[in-house]
């Protein structure tokens, strides 16, 4: 049987990133494999990103550049995935006729089986339709997909049943869905089993994980996913900062493989945008949590979201985000303008801030954030941090690090990237390298990484078979 050829481009969040694995998982049993280049494919599908306006903009912009090559190759489908999918449905059939599938965020499964449909009828299909169950992808090709990745994905839960005035998520995702522990459990040990070392637990509220269900808690699943042996690291997002436990802090002075570093997103500093945001917590519940973060941890990688511009923000609103940022001292922040959502109560909002004010609060903010993570950058100089490789640095890459060395990245446990000289010309193969943990002393810092010289390192990768020892 011919292969087919399959081009899957990925919008938006991690959790979309997870998905398109997830079709590409499925797909495999149909005989499809994937190419680099959408102009040679025989199936494109684009997984789609409702969070923003921006986001939505770029599905438009590359289903605009197909119509030439379903003409080009009649036997060309297109299949539109994710949020956009889901939220808008029969109107991208409307709007782009070239798109053959409309597949919603609950339909990843049915891909295979609608395929096969069109094979037989040509006329568009929409699969929009909420389940109330989470499908479970057979595990058997995991290690195919994940072979040679040093950290991968892992959802844990879908939906959402926070209600942010500013978000659709619970309009495109469906209600909150937890997945039973032992299929999480039983995937992120074939991930192991296929080299990862590294794991992200995924869901719009982690910490609300289980709660519906009456299964296990958050904090008792990561320690279940902490006792996987050959799994190194486990990082989790999003926390909304409502449901941060008590126990959920623990964990971090409690399990060993959990990464010192949380992603706790705020969205502003002003209780009263929090309550029009319908946030459920306070500035001052907030900044309690993260004082006990510090206390389990002093040295906390902590990173957060801001949305700038919500409608009624005043001046001293804007300053009150100023004066949290100053406070909590974040590691980085993602940080965007507030822009209206279909759906979202938000968008119904009379007080709408300018353009240009919205505009100028944000590069007040990312100023002031770049100035704090040069600081905090800068304090890690002459400090040793135990980074694992994910590959060659991007300057290895692009040609420009010196050619007698061979320069790597990776993480510390407290997400910060760090860029440091591997070895001198041994032709060292840097694909063996990727998944090792080394400690890296700080030499340099800048404001978006660190630059490290190795203080220890495995000699086995480092030291060829005849020579001295020798420390890059």
């Amino acid at each position: 049987m011919n292969r087919k050829k399959m081009y899957i481009k990925t919008i938006g969040c991690q959790m979309n990133v997870y998905d398109s694995d997830q079709m590409a998982q499925v797909l495999k049993h149909k005989n499809y494999e994937s190419v680099g280049l959408y102009s040679n494919a025989d199936l494109i599908i684009v997984n789609t990103c409702a969070i923003r306006e921006k986001a939505v903009q770029k599905v438009y912009s590359f289903l605009g550049r197909l119509p030439p090559l379903k003409k080009k190759n009649t036997g060309l489908k297109v299949v539109v995935a994710g949020c956009v999918a889901q939220q808008q449905g029969e109107q991208l059939i409307k709007r782009f006729p070239q798109v053959d599938i409309v597949l919603g965020t609950h339909a990843i499964n049915q891909l295979p089986d609608l395929l096969t449909r069109l094979e037989n009828d040509p006329s568009p299909i929409v699969k929009i339709a909420f389940s109330e169950e989470i499908y479970e992808t057979a595990l058997s090709s995991i290690a195919l997909t994940q072979k040679l990745k040093v950290s991968g994905f892992v959802t844990i839960m879908r939906g959402c049943d926070n209600y942010c005035t500013y978000c659709v998520v619970p309009y495109v995702r469906g209600r909150e869905i937890s997945r039973k522990p032992e299929f999480i459990i039983k995937e992120i040990q074939m991930m192991v089993r296929a080299g990862l070392k590294e794991i992200t637990l995924l869901g719009q509220n982690v910490n609300s994980y289980g709660v519906k269900e009456s299964l296990t808690s958050f904090p008792d699943l990561l320690a279940m996913v902490n006792d996987i042996k050959g799994l190194e690291r486990i990082r989790f997002v999003t926390s909304h900062p409502k449901d941060l436990s008590d126990q959920l802090i623990e964990s971090f002075g409690k399990l060993n493989k959990v990464c010192n570093h949380i992603h706790l997103p705020v969205q502003s500093g002003a209780n009263h945008i929090l309550k029009r945001m319908n946030r459920k917590y306070t500035r001052e519940a907030y900044l309690e949590k993260i004082e006990k973060l510090r206390a389990v941890s002093q040295d906390i990688g902590i990173t957060t979201d801001f949305i700038v511009g919500f409608p009624g923000e005043t001046e001293q609103d804007f300053d009150d985000t100023i004066g949290l940022m100053e406070t909590v001292q974040y590691d980085s922040v993602f940080a965007f303008e507030y822009s209206d959502r279909p759906e979202a109560p938000a968008a119904g909002f009379s007080d709408k801030i300018e353009p240009e004010i919205k505009h100028h609060r944000l590069q007040r903010l990312f100023k002031l954030q770049k100035e704090i993570t040069r600081k905090n950058h800068q304090s890690l100089v002459g400090k040793t941090f135990s980074v694992l490789i994910e590959g060659a640095s991007k300057n290895q890459l692009k040609n420009i690090s010196p050619s007698s060395t061979v320069e790597l990245s990776g993480r510390t446990s407290e997400n910060r990237i760090v860029n440091f000289s591997g070895a001198h010309d041994w032709g060292i193969d840097i694909d063996s390298l990727k998944g090792q943990t080394v400690d890296v002393e700080i030499v340099k810092a800048f404001s978006n990484s660190l630059f490290g010289v190795l203080s220890k390192y495995p000699v086995e990768y480092f030291k060829p078979e005849g020579s001295h020892s020798h420390v890059a």
